[in-house]
């Protein structure tokens, strides 16, 4: 298994009569792993999208921007997209894939923000290394941030939380850390779910510049 294949551990989505990746691919979704085609706009990228609901709120509110959601379920991809069209967001591309490929899609093109919400966290030690947030990830995020970009990761999971700060800490200057982040407009499904059980774990950190 290619590490950088991910996986969501709260996501059972059933398949839905009618969806392929054809019919995705009809409506917009990006199928095939070759650059895309993005306007000149600060560009975020969210990794792991699930049904859509932080993406798309985002995109809404903020039209100067251009945002990409990457996905590899077929089904749950196709929820992104009913919200995509629901709001007409122009300003949102959805990849069906891998996070394996970003540099092929994205070719030039540089990313202000990565989010990373709610990954799996592979609690076993031995699958450290295939979370999202391990150091096989770290030259990846690097070179496809820009100079002044930033990676935004939010978790229940304390431990995995408290792992990625020491891994993540290699690649970036952590300059937010939140034990206990509060509600706001651009949550998540499995967040909204989760927030009635205990707290959300965030934390932001700049790219380092290499001297």
């Amino acid at each position: 298994m290619p590490l950088f294949i991910y996986q969501r551990r709260f996501m059972r989505q059933k398949s839905i009569k009618g969806v392929s990746e054809a019919l995705l691919k009809a409506r917009g979704v990006i199928t095939n792993i070759e650059p895309l085609r993005l306007p000149d706009k600060p560009l975020d990228i969210e990794i792991g999208s699930g049904k859509g609901d932080f993406i798309t709120c985002l995109a809404h509110d903020h039209p100067d921007r251009h945002y990409i959601a990457i996905e590899r379920n077929v089904y749950v991809c196709f929820r992104i997209l009913e919200k995509k069209e629901a709001l007409q967001l122009h300003n949102l591309s959805i990849i069906l894939g891998d996070a394996m490929h970003l540099k092929s899609y994205l070719d030039d093109h540089k990313v202000q923000v990565i989010y990373l919400n709610f990954s799996d966290p592979w609690p076993k030690k031995k699958h450290h290394k295939r979370r999202l947030t391990a150091p096989i990830f770290l030259p990846l995020y690097i070179d496809i941030l820009k100079d002044d970009g930033r990676l935004q990761f939010r978790t229940d999971h304390l431990s995995f939380f408290e792992d990625s700060m020491l891994t993540l800490r290699a690649a970036f200057e952590i300059s937010d850390i939140q034990y206990d982040l509060p509600a706001s407009l651009y949550m998540t499904e499995y967040e909204i779910k989760k927030r009635k059980i205990g707290p959300i774990y965030q934390l932001t950190g700049r790219k380092k510049h290499v001297t």
